[in-house]
Formats: C-alpha cells, sequence, structure tokens
C-alpha cells in the first residue's frame, strides 16, 4: 500500500529541511519542519527535529516547547524516544524525561540499545543509582554485548564499584580490543603497577590505521594515565600531548569569542527590577563554584556528610533558568549574547524557575549544594536572582589547577583545556572575572583553599559551616561513609578520601610547562 500524500509530502519536506540544517540554514529547515508538521500534526519525530532547528538557531522557549509537546504524544518508536529523551534532558526536564522512561516498562520489553541510552541520559541527569538498574537488565540480556559492557563499566565507576567496573572493561576490551573508551576508562579505575598495567595494549592500539581523532584523544589520555602511574614521566608527556592535540582537532574553540563573553559579564548591570520573591523558599542553594579540577567535587562530598545539607552534583538547572529568561540557547554555559541579554533579564524570575526546577530533587534538608564549577561564570546571577544563596568557591594553585585540567579528558566541555598558552588565558580571565563578582557582590561568596582543606580539613570546613550559618558536624570528615554516586571527573579520586600532597603533580612536568606557567605570570 502506497503511503498517504501528506506523510510523502512530509517526508520530502523533512529532505529539504535536513539539507538546510546541513549547511547551517536553520531558519529555513524549522520553516520547512514546520510546513511537514501542518501536514502530521503532532508527529513526536517532527516536533523534536523542530525542537533541535529552534535550538541551532539560538530560540531557546521554542525548542523548549517544543520537546515538551513531543512528550505528550507517549511515543514508544525506540529512535525517536532517544531523541526526545536527550532534548528533556537537555532542558532539564528530569521528572517529565523520568515519566517518560516509566511508561517504557517493563525494563523486559525495552530493546537493549534502547535501555543503554536510558542510563546514558539518567546519568547526565546525576542518577547512576538508576541508571545501573537498566544496565543490569541490559546485561542479563546479552552479557558479553560491548556497548553494554562499556557503559556499565563507566557508571560503575561513578558507584564506586571499582573492582566489578574492572572486570566489565577487561571483558569488553577481550570480545572488542578495538573500543579506544575502554582503554580510557580502564586507565583511570585503578592506579598501574610495574606488573600489572595496559600500556603495549595501548600503544600496540593507537598504531592501527586509520583512527579517528576521538579514538587517538581516548587512547592518547590513557596512555599519558598509565604511564604516569608508572612514573615514566617523558613518555607520559608525549603521550598527552598526543591526546590533547588530537581532542583539540576535535573542537571548536574561538578564545576571541570568549574574550568577549568575559567582556560582556565584568559590564553586566541589570536594568530590570525584579517581580518575584525567591527569597522565601524552605530550602537555600549552596553554589560550589571554580575552575575545573579544582576540589569542588571534595567540598561538596564534605558538606554532604551535614545533616542539614544535601548534595545534588553538577546541575545545570541555572543555566536552564538563564536561557529561558534570556531566550537564548547557547552551546555552553555561557556566551557573549546571554550575558548582554542578562542585562535585561527578571531575576526574581529566574530565582523562582531555579528553586521550581530543582525542587523534586529536595527532601526538607536546610540546603542543598549544587556544585557545577563552571556557575562562577553566573556567579553575579546567582546573587541577583537567589538573596539566600551562598556561593563558596574553590581557589587553588594555577599551576596544579591548570595541569590538572590540561591532563583531564572532558567530554565536549572546556575546549580551552588542551593547548597550554589557551588554558593559561582562560585562567586568567576567570580569575579577573572572580576578583569583579568578589567586588561587585562583597559578603556573598567564600574563598575556599583546597590547599589548606586537604592539609586542615576541620578548620577550613569550619570556615564554611560559619559563612553558611550552620555547626560543624564531625561527620562532614568521614568521606567513607557516603554511599552516593559521584558523576564527575573526580569519582575516583574522591573515594580516596582527603589527600595533601607534598610536591605537586605538575612539578613531575615543570620543563615541560613552561609555556603555561609564562602564561600565568610566573
Amino acid at each position: 500500500m502506497s503511503e498517504p500524500a501528506s506523510q510523502a509530502r512530509a517526508r520530502d519536506l523533512s529532505a529539504v529541511a535536513q539539507e538546510h540544517a546541513v549547511a547551517r540554514r536553520f531558519d529555513q529547515a524549522a520553516a520547512c519542519f514546520e510546513q511537514a508538521l501542518a501536514m502530521l500534526p503532532g508527529d513526536p519525530d517532527l516536533l523534536l527535529q523542530l525542537s533541535y532547528m529552534e535550538s541551532l538557531a539560538g530560540r531557546y522557549r521554542l525548542a523548549h516547547r517544543y520537546a515538551l509537546q513531543a512528550a505528550v504524544r507517549h511515543t514508544r518508536q525506540p529512535e525517536v524516544v532517544k531523541e526526545l529523551l536527550a532534548r528533556l534532558r537537555t532542558f532539564n526536564e528530569i521528572p517529565t524525561m523520568s515519566a517518560c522512561i516509566e511508561r517504557l516498562l517493563p525494563m523486559s520489553g525495552i530493546p537493549i540499545p534502547l535501555l543503554i541510552t536510558i542510563a546514558a541520559q539518567l546519568t547526565y541527569a546525576g542518577q547512576p543509582e538508576k541508571a545501573i538498574l537498566f544496565l543490569d537488565e541490559a546485561a542479563r540480556g546479552d552479557p558479553d554485548y560491548p556497548p553494554t559492557l562499556l557503559s556499565r563499566g563507566h557508571v560503575l565507576i561513578y558507584l564506586g564499584r571499582f573492582d566489578e567496573a574492572a572486570a566489565d572493561l577487561a571483558r569488553v576490551l577481550r570480545r572488542a580490543p578495538q573500543l579506544a573508551q575502554g582503554y580510557w576508562l580502564q586507565s583511570q579505575v585503578r592506579r598501574q603497577s610495574q606488573d600489572d598495567n595496559h600500556v603495549r595494549q595501548i600503544v600496540a592500539q593507537l598504531q592501527v590505521p586509520q583512527r579517528t581523532v576521538q579514538d587517538q584523544a581516548l587512547l592518547g589520555f590513557a596512555l599519558h594515565k598509565e604511564l604516569d602511574d608508572l612514573g615514566r614521566h617523558d613518555e607520559a608527556w608525549h603521550a598527552l600531548v598526543s591526546g590533547c592535540a588530537s581532542k583539540r582537532a576535535a573542537l571548536r574553540y574561538d578564545a576571541e569569542q570568549n574574550t568577549r563573553m568575559f567582556d560582556g559579564l565584568l559590564r553586566f548591570m541589570p536594568r530590570a527590577s525584579s517581580t518575584h520573591d525567591a527569597s522565601s523558599h524552605s530550602t537555600a542553594p549552596v553554589f560550589i563554584v571554580g575552575m575545573h579540577r579544582s576540589g569542588t567535587t571534595l567540598l561538596e562530598q564534605l558538606l554532604d556528610g551535614h545533616s542539614d545539607v544535601a548534595g545534588q552534583g553538577e546541575l545545570y538547572d541555572f543555566t536552564s533558568a538563564m536561557r529561558y529568561a534570556t531566550d537564548h540557547h547557547c552551546a555552553g554555559v555561557m556566551d557573549a549574547r546571554l550575558a548582554e541579554r542578562a542585562m535585561d533579564v527578571d531575576f526574581g524570575e529566574v530565582g523562582q524557575r531555579y528553586l521550581a526546577g530543582v525542587a523534586w530533587r529536595l527532601k526538607g534538608e536546610r540546603f542543598f549544594v549544587d556544585k557545577l564549577p563552571s556557575n562562577f561564570l553566573n556567579a553575579g546571577f546567582i546573587c541577583e536572582a537567589l538573596p539566600r544563596a551562598k556561593i563558596l568557591h574553590m581557589v587553588r594553585d594555577p599551576m596544579e589547577t591548570c595541569f590538572s585540567n590540561l591532563r583531564e579528558l572532558f567530554s565536549e566541555a572546556n575546549p580551552y583545556s588542551y593547548d597550554q598558552l589557551e588554558l593559561a588565558g582562560f585562567f586568567n580571565q576567570y580569575r579577573k572575572l572572580m576578583a569583579h563578582w568578589h567586588a561587585r557582590y562583597p559578603g556573598r561568596i567564600l574563598d575556599v583553599d583546597y590547599a589548606r582543606l586537604t592539609r586542615e580539613p576541620e578548620h577550613e570546613l569550619r570556615r564554611v559551616c560559619d559563612f553558611m550559618g550552620i555547626t560543624f558536624e564531625p561527620s562532614m570528615l568521614q568521606l567513607q561513609d557516603r554511599r552516593r554516586g559521584v558523576v564527575t571527573a573526580s569519582a575516583v579520586q574522591v573515594r580516596g578520601g582527603i589527600q595533601a600532597q607534598d610536591t605537586p603533580k605538575w612539578r613531575a612536568y615543570e620543563k615541560h610547562l613552561q609555556p603555561l606557567r609564562r602564561g600565568l605570570g610566573g
């Protein structure tokens, strides 16, 4: 039977829309999808494609609306569900995303690839404890399926179940030795030794022809980590340089646009008065901000041990609230246009939207911790939007911080962190911005020294508690009692407890790091 004329026409319009999208003509692409949607009203796939086009065009509210409209269609088509869950998580519509997942149950009726997708989105949403249940189901269906083993190994690391993670990763690499991510995860799960490491296997994989730059980056960072564990620092440096070059080649980063963003934040002066009051909310947010790799995860885990504080991990809800308020969808937490549009934002409304967005996570504690490091970009906006918010700024030695960033393989975030001069440039602008926020909002931000936190944890935590208006509790120091998943790059490190280093890690690479040192003014 031939398809109805409306479906055929909608399909043709969708094909034209995709051509416009590839050419980055997002307005024209959206117009074609709108015409197709008029022929197939309520089609969830077309709604999602429209949502993507509106996001790419920078129109956040419309993109958000289309995603929610797609969610109410209750689709069960696996490929459409995958796109839907990704869209809902992008907009931090986690309860709606969870409802969509619930409708797919029981797990036994969900295809394995979709189980893996669900687990990934739950993990991104800071729910690895739920994610692992879907991966366990996928493993029951096919115990040797490489994507399941790879995903399960990754989530097990976040959950602190390192022996199980190592077993899954070893299993997947025996079955599919070409999977570069497996070597990278395997290098992270424990410290390698002279008698037990994977250097030879990683080197062999790097010599396989026609590797993608993504694979080369994963393998390069894996090799760096293992050689560093073995104390072979010169070789480890060369592996890191190679990995950074591969990762940088796969990313788009414009330092000039970044400078315009920072300049816009330095000029920020709200024009609009607030029409909403977010100060009456029963639970007050605590934002831990700073450069990545500055100790934000450690501080959050310590605070999570307090009876009046609940750690919530890295949340993007404030970014979502600012995107909605400015009707601008940027690629990261901030860009120059969002900073400019923030001048006219009703920050009381931003605060209300943020608190409403995180309400489902809360259980009545006096404080909850939002530890997204890059919220340092939002610090001034947070001060305007949330009068009761506490902002804790992690401060760490610049060389230690930057070298730790340089040797960390992030996902698509932090594109500045793979080149010494770009990294130094970003750090200098971050440092200037934080000084500005301190001057602009005196008393709203507390600097927390990472070195002192690791050497004198009780002393530094008492300072933090005084700032927050709570009493220090000895349980805060008992990191071994934490059971919550840690979905950050510090997932392995923080499980090892509070660790003070007599010699900073970068010293072993000092001769290679002179461009970074000069860039930081050292």
